[in-house]
C-alpha cells in the first residue's frame, strides 16, 4: 500500500474562510479522496496559523485575547468544511500545545546547524503578509505586493537564518526537478533565484503573540516559520515518530501562488539545514476573479460559496470549482458560467443519463436489473472500451494534479452514454421485444445492463468530487450507499449483480433558470 500526504496551506485566521480557501481545502480533499479510492493510506491535512503582530493587533481593537479571537475564528473554518464535505485527517492550530513543542525541537535543530545567526535587521514589513519586502518589490515604492496597503519600515535585533548559504542547492532543486509545480509557478521562483537569495529574520523582538525562542523567550518564531512546521508537527515529528516515519515526506503541498516564495525556497532551505526530508511537490493554483475583477470585499466582488452550497447543493459547487477552471492558471468566475455548467453536466447529461435508464429499467424489466446477452462489437465496445479506460485515465490525471482532467475523461464517458441511447435506441428494441423477437428482448437487456454498468462505474469514480450524489446515485442504482472498493475492482466493467432491484429517486440535479 503506497502513502499519500496532502496539505493545505493553515490559512491565517485575521478573518473568516472566503473562497480562496474553500477552492484550495475542495482540491485537498478530492486528492485525498482518490487516493483512498486507489487503495493509499492517506493523510490529509488543514488548519488554521494563529500567531504573529496581525492577530495581536486586531483582537485589541476587538477587545479581547489572541486565542479567543482565533477560537471564534477556527470554530467558522471547522463549520465552514463541515459544509463543504472535507475529509482532512487532523485539523491543526499553531496554538496546540503539541505544534508549539514541535517547533521548538525544530527550532534547536535550525541553531544547531550553523545556518542561524544574530543581527540587526531593517526592512519594509507588510503585518498582513507578516513577511519583509525589498524596496523594488513594493508597488509604487510603498505598497505590499499582494494586499496593496503600506508596507511599514521596521528595524530590530533578532536572528537571521543564513538562505544565502542555500542559493546552488534551491536553484539545483527547482531548476532541475519538479519540486515545484506547474511551470509557470517554477519560472516565478527561478526569476527570484536569478536575483540572489538574501538571508531572513527568523525571530521577532516585539511581538507577543507567538512561540517563543527554546533558550531566549523575549524572542518569538517569526511567524513563517512557525506556520511551515505545521506539515511536520501534525505528523508526530516531536512526539510520534512511528507516524512521521510512516507519512513524512509529504507528496504535496496546496497552495494560492501569493505564498510560493515561503513554500518553495524558505521551506526547503530550513528542513535541508535541520536534515529533515524534503516533501515531494508543491503545486500551486492560480486566482479567481469574478467578471473580469479581482474579489474584494470592499467593492462588494465576492464568490461566497456557502450561499451557492445553498442554492444549489454542496456537490455541485465541488464539481464546479474542479472542473470549470484550470486548477493551475487564474480563471474566471460568472454565476451565468456556473449555472450553466451545472445545467449542462450535471443535470442533463448525469442527470438525464440517469433519470431514463432507471425509467427504461422499471418499465421493460420491472425494475430489475437483467442477465446480459452477447454485445455487437460495433455499437457496444466504443461505449464500454471507453469505461474500461476511464480508471487509468482518472488516476493519471490525478497523479498530475489535473482534476478538471480526470471530470473531463468521466463526462467523457457520461456524454457516450446518452449518445449509445440514442444509438441503441432501447424503446424500439422493447417493441420488437413485445412483438415476439427473443432477440431484440436479450439486446434490450445487453444494452440496459451496460447503461446501467457504467454508471455504476461512474458513481464510484466520480465520489471523491460528489461523495453526497454519488452515494444517492449508487442508491438508486440498488447498490450499497458506503461501499468503499478499491478503484480498478470497482470499476471492473460486467460486475454489476444481475437481479439487483433498483430504487429511482428524486431527481440528482434539478434544472435551475439561467439567471
Amino acid at each position: 500500500m503506497a502513502k499519500f500526504y496532502v496539505t493545505t496551506p493553515i490559512y491565517y485566521v485575521n478573518d473568516v474562510p472566503h473562497i480562496g480557501h474553500a477552492y484550495t481545502t475542495i482540491a485537498a480533499d478530492v486528492l485525498a479522496r482518490y487516493h483512498r479510492l486507489m487503495g493509499d493510506d492517506v493523510f490529509f491535512l488543514t488548519g488554521t496559523d494563529e500567531h504573529g503582530q496581525n492577530i495581536e493587533r486586531i483582537a485589541e481593537e476587538k477587545g479581547v485575547s489572541p486565542k479567543d479571537f482565533c477560537d471564534g475564528i477556527v470554530a467558522r473554518y471547522k463549520e465552514a468544511w463541515q459544509i463543504l464535505g472535507i475529509s482532512n485527517d487532523y485539523f491543526v492550530r499553531t496554538t496546540d500545545q503539541r505544534h508549539v513543542a514541535g517547533v521548538q525541537k525544530f527550532a534547536r535543530a535550525l541553531f544547531e546547524s550553523g545556518d542561524v545567526y544574530r543581527g540587526k535587521y531593517g526592512g519594509w514589513y507588510c503585518p498582513r503578509c507578516e513577511g519583509f519586502y525589498q524596496p523594488e518589490e513594493l508597488v509604487d515604492g510603498q505598497l505590499c505586493p499582494v494586499h496593496r496597503r503600506p508596507a511599514e519600515w521596521t528595524e530590530e535585533n533578532n536572528y537571521f537564518f543564513a538562505l544565502s548559504r542555500y542559493q546552488d542547492r534551491l536553484q539545483h532543486l527547482v531548476g532541475e526537478t519538479d519540486f515545484v509545480q506547474p511551470e509557470a509557478r517554477r519560472n516565478e521562483l527561478l526569476g527570484v533565484l536569478r536575483q540572489g537569495l538574501q538571508d531572513f529574520s527568523i525571530s521577532r523582538e516585539r511581538v507577543r503573540w507567538g512561540v517563543p525562542l527554546p533558550d531566549e523567550p523575549s524572542q518569538v518564531l517569526y511567524v513563517w516559520v512557525d506556520a511551515l512546521l505545521n506539515y511536520i508537527t501534525s505528523v508526530g515529528y516531536e512526539d510520534d515518530p512511528a507516524t512521521f516515519g510512516r507519512y513524512w515526506p509529504a507528496d504535496v503541498h496546496l497552495m494560492a501562488k501569493e505564498i510560493i516564495r515561503f513554500h518553495g525556497l524558505y521551506w526547503p532551505a530550513m528542513l535541508m539545514a535541520a536534515g529533515v526530508p524534503l516533501p515531494h511537490k508543491i503545486f500551486v493554483h492560480g486566482w479567481l476573479t469574478k467578471d473580469g475583477q479581482k474579489l474584494s470585499k470592499t467593492t462588494g466582488n465576492i464568490i461566497d460559496p456557502f450561499d451557492l452550497v445553498q442554492r444549489f447543493g454542496r456537490d455541485a459547487v465541488r464539481y464546479y470549482f474542479m472542473r470549470e477552471g484550470v486548477f493551475g492558471s487564474d480563471w474566471d468566475y460568472t454565476d451565468s458560467a456556473f449555472v450553466r455548467r451545472y445545467n449542462a453536466d450535471l443535470a442533463n447529461d448525469l442527470g438525464n443519463l440517469l433519470n431514463r435508464t432507471l425509467q427504461m429499467l422499471v418499465r421493460y424489466f420491472d425494475a430489475v436489473v437483467p442477465e446480459p446477452g452477447p454485445g455487437d462489437s460495433a455499437v457496444d465496445a466504443p461505449f464500454l472500451d471507453l469505461a474500461a479506460s476511464l480508471a487509468n485515465r482518472v488516476r493519471e490525471a490525478i497523479e498530475r494534479v489535473a482534476i478538471q482532467d480526470a471530470l473531463a475523461a468521466i463526462w467523457e464517458v457520461v456524454q457516450q452514454g446518452n449518445q449509445y441511447v440514442q444509438r441503441t435506441a432501447p424503446w424500439e428494441l422493447a417493441k420488437a421485444r413485445k412483438a415476439g423477437s427473443a432477440s431484440a428482448a436479450q439486446r434490450l437487456a445487453t444494452v440496459l445492463y451496460n447503461l446501467l454498468d457504467v454508471l455504476r462505474v461512474v458513481g464510484v469514480i466520480g465520489a471523491p468530487v460528489m461523495p453526497e450524489k454519488m452515494a444517492q446515485l449508487r442508491e438508486q442504482l440498488g447498490l450499497p450507499a458506503d461501499t468503499h472498493l478499491d478503484l480498478q475492482t470497482a470499476t471492473a466493467l460486467g460486475s454489476f449483480p444481475a437481479g439487483t432491484r433498483v430504487s429511482p429517486g428524486e431527481v440528482l440535479f434539478p434544472k435551475h433558470e439561467t439567471e
